[in-house]
């Protein structure tokens, strides 16, 4: 048995192939995705009878089950019978219910054949004087996502037939365009009944004439300041800062003049996040990308890497670590997260390693790399069970500093570096991130201290112990 689809075309009868006209009026009855289309009345007026599928929009939260629904009672009727299904333009063209039909046609045992109609692209271009070969991207607007805008194209964006439609993709573009950039609403491009409403996007979904046969199109931008916010954009000005006409500083820089830029920036980020300060974690954020990006043109500029490759290796690595997300694993909580992640990682790696220390980088800041180094002992045991030895072994550390301090022995320095580690041992146990409570301590102090210095209306020298002392203490009632 045999599903025959044929294409509406985009617009009223005089824009249907002969043939296609002939087979629509040879047939006892024709199915229909919608009736909504100026081709049906008028072939219905010379006899044609149709069955439409628009009830079961009507029926369905999402499209996606309409279309499912569409596409199974077709083939079931096709594997009993010789059926013909229409829809609007062209079948191979932003005809979801068709591609479903493909997918599954051989499941059911269902041969299917297609009959032109002329796709709405064609009458697109000629309404809009748009030529292709510049670059254009077609895309549904029941379904439109964000990162599959390409504003430097034309863009057509299709199936915009209600103001639900029209509003959703308003919203999605309105994360990229401004508010105000200008859009054209098409409707029944090509045929008698054509028009075309340019509006401001914030506008699209005030049209009250969205039908079947509307699409929306968006020109591509020209303006580079509507352009910042994207990728593309971003990785060209940094290949053009280190360009032949680029900067000379950044045409200068290698991976080991960048490298204390980035802990740098790092720094301002995590003093930006302790702040609270939105618009600060922006500009920092910022920064720590600028690093990325240098380092990536640095290696595309070389020969070795692209930020592509960059990008490649951390969506694998995501993907390959989270089982529970992109695979068949579970995890109800943080800690079968973590697992997971470490699993996959040991799989990951391939590689087994002398000690179970190696990988803890020697480049860490010591405090960071201390706690991490207590981290990988005492996930094979090597730990104590409850707080009092870790307590203990602080209170030792103290007086082995003490009296190697006291004879002004050079040891002490590595007695004092055991305090520390102790230290941070006991805020390992506690779950407290050493170098963020320092970070903490330090802006306290800072804060403090200040306020020492705006009360004391003199030279900081000339100030005794005990004046600083008691504005310290007023600082601290205060809550600084």
């Amino acid at each position: 048995m045999k599903v025959t689809v044929i294409g509406l075309g985009a617009g009223d009868l005089n824009q249907l192939p002969l043939g296609v006209y002939k087979l629509l009026t040879s047939v006892n009855k024709v199915y229909l995705r919608t009736k909504e289309h100026p081709v049906v009345s008028a072939l219905t007026a010379e006899g044609v009878l149709f069955e439409s599928f628009d009830k079961i929009y009507e029926s369905h939260d999402q499209f996606a089950e309409v279309y499912e629904e569409i596409s199974t009672l077709l083939l079931e009727k096709g594997k009993v019978e010789n059926i013909v299904y229409a829809v609007p333009g062209h079948p191979l063209v932003a005809e979801k219910t068709v591609q479903l039909l493909i997918e599954r046609a051989d499941e059911y045992e269902v041969n299917l054949e297609f009959k032109g109609g002329q796709s709405f692209l064609d009458s697109m271009f000629q309404a809009l004087r748009v030529d292709p070969v510049e670059g254009f991207t077609l895309l549904d607007g029941t379904d439109l996502k964000g990162s599959e805008l390409v504003l430097t194209q034309h863009m057509i964006i299709g199936q915009v037939y209600d103001a639900f439609i029209a509003s959703e993709v308003k919203l999605t573009l309105m994360d990229y365009l401004p508010d105000d950039y200008l859009v054209k609403i098409v409707t029944a491009a090509g045929s008698s009944e054509e028009v075309i409403k340019e509006v401001p996007l914030y506008e699209l979904d005030h049209d009250l004439a969205l039908t079947n046969l509307t699409s929306v199109y968006v020109p591509p931008v020209t303006n580079e300041a509507i352009l910042y916010p994207t990728f593309p954009k971003l990785k060209e000005i940094i290949a053009t800062l280190r360009g032949p006409n680029g900067c000379p500083w950044d045409k200068k820089q290698t991976h080991q003049s960048l490298k204390k830029y980035l802990i740098e920036e790092a720094y301002e980020l995590i003093e930006a996040i302790e702040e609270d300060d939105i618009d600060h974690i922006i500009e920092e954020l910022g920064d720590v990308l600028l690093q990325v990006m240098l380092h990536a043109q640095i290696g595309d500029d070389e020969g070795y890497f692209s930020i592509h490759d960059v990008i490649a290796g951390l969506s694998k690595k995501m993907v390959f670590r989270h089982p529970h997300v992109f695979g068949e694993r579970a995890a109800e909580d943080v800690d079968e997260a973590l697992r997971n992640w470490n699993e996959m990682k040991k799989q990951e790696k391939g590689e087994k390693t002398s000690s179970i220390l190696d990988g803890v980088p020697k480049s860490y800041p010591a405090m960071l790399r201390a706690e991490e180094l207590q981290k990988r002992a005492a996930k094979v045991g090597f730990d104590w069970e409850n707080i009092q030895p870790m307590w203990d072994k602080v209170f030792e550390e103290i007086k082995e500093f003490q009296l190697e301090a006291e004879n002004n022995n050079d040891n002490r320095i590595i007695e004092f570096g055991d305090i520390l580690f102790a230290f941070i041992n006991i805020a390992r146990y506690y779950q407290i991130n050493p170098e963020e409570a320092l970070h903490r301590t330090n802006t306290k102090f800072t804060n403090r201290f200040s306020y020492i210095e705006k009360k004391l209306d003199k030279n900081l020298k000339e100030a005794s112990l005990e004046e600083m002392d008691r504005f310290w203490e007023e600082a601290k009632k205060k809550g600084y």
